[in-house]
């Protein structure tokens, strides 16, 4: 990794590290290096490469939402507010003997996440079954959620702000 890159994970580490997203591991029972990825935006977005730890870990059977039902069950509504939960998985923490096995070599040091990262295979599944616990007297009625996506969908505008509020109090 060129001076440029080691200089752009550092700084991806040190905001991870301060708002406690992540922490510095000496022992692990498994190591992955991190990959920088050139986004649209030209920005370098730091992914970990999850590959093989994926490959021996048993898939989540939890069902994804249909996007032809989500799209039909909104079709009707005459507002819709399109919201993408930005690091939603972030706010699920790792659980404590899980942590060491997603750790992620950089070049100043070895790391872990303390919450969900992006990358394992099980996450789409974790978080909308987390969303369908935390949303589930909405769904279908005001509300669909794909994952970190949501609609909040009203048939007149002066519900509109209610419905909002009522999904985020």
């Amino acid at each position: 990794m060129g001076a440029y890159r080691t200089a752009e994970v550092t700084r991806k580490i040190s905001k991870l590290l301060e708002v406690g997203f992540s922490r510095e591991i000496t022992y692990t029972t498994w190591m992955t290096n991190v990959v920088l990825v050139k986004k649209p935006s030209r920005k370098l977005q730091m992914c970990v490469d999850y590959t093989d730890l994926n490959k021996v870990c048993p898939k989540d059977p939890y069902p994804l939402p249909n996007i032809d039902h989500l799209v039909d069950n909104s079709s009707e509504y005459q507002f819709l507010s399109f919201m993408d939960v930005d690091s939603g998985y972030n706010q699920i923490p790792m659980y404590p003997p899980d942590q060491d096995k997603i750790a992620f070599i950089t070049p100043k040091a070895t790391y872990y996440y303390t919450v969900m990262p992006f990358g394992l295979k099980k996450i789409g599944a974790t978080y909308e079954r987390m969303v369908n616990i935390v949303f589930w007297d909405k769904i279908g009625k005001n509300m669909e959620v794909y994952t970190d996506n949501m609609i909040a969908k009203s048939l007149l505008i002066k519900d509109h702000i209610t419905i909002l509020k009522a999904i985020f109090p």
